[in-house]
Formats: C-alpha cells, sequence, structure tokens
C-alpha cells in the first residue's frame, strides 16, 4: 500500500469516526428538555443543601457522601431513561424520579 492509499484511508476512518460520533451526540434541545432540565436542577439543587449541611455541621462527611451516591445513581437513571427515548424523559420516568428525590431530601434536612 502506497503512503497515499494509507493517507486517503486514515482519512476516511477520520471522517466516518466524526460522523458516527456527531449522529449520537445530543443536540442542545434533546440537553435541555424542560423535564430532564426539572430533574438536574432538582439534584444541582440537592446537592448545595447536602453541601450546606456539613458545612453547619448537621450531617457528617460519610452521611453526604451517601446521599451523594443516591444522587449520582438518580442521575445515572435519569440519563439512561432520556437514552431510550431519543433524549428526553417521560413524565411517568420524571414522575418516578421525583419520588427518588423526594427519599433523599427528607434525608437532607434531618
Amino acid at each position: 500500500m502506497s503512503k497515499r492509499q494509507i493517507l486517503k484511508s486514515a482519512l476516511l476512518l477520520c471522517a466516518a469516526a466524526t460522523l458516527a460520533t456527531g449522529a449520537m451526540a445530543e443536540t442542545p434541545f434533546q440537553q435541555t428538555h424542560p423535564r430532564r432540565a426539572e430533574v438536574n436542577a432538582r439534584l444541582a439543587h440537592q446537592n448545595q443543601r447536602i453541601h450546606n449541611e456539613v458545612a453547619k455541621g448537621e450531617i457528617s462527611r460519610p452521611q453526604a457522601a451517601a446521599l451523594h451516591a443516591e444522587d449520582r445513581q438518580v442521575r445515572t437513571e435519569e440519563r439512561a431513561m432520556a437514552s431510550q427515548n431519543g433524549g428526553h424523559i417521560t413524565r411517568a420516568e420524571k414522575q418516578a424520579l421525583n419520588q427518588q428525590e423526594n427519599g433523599i431530601s427528607r434525608q437532607i434536612g434531618k
């Protein structure tokens, strides 16, 4: 194989990889879908509440780590749900995620 053929093959491979990656990327609408945005905003708010509780000394660092782990699990579920539904979550999925967040929220305020 000549250098020219190798170069052409490499360029074609790069172009194919770019197209494949672009096709899988979420659009700005999908990233900020109203239901997803609501769930993610609530997770961010709960994250801040956990930090505030630790700063006040109302919960320990290990308790905060456990709460953060629960929040990460909810965020992972949200992303998985969105990937199955074309970048958004359904009302029922949002409701299920909110119920999980309610449980975490009650633990923060104790």
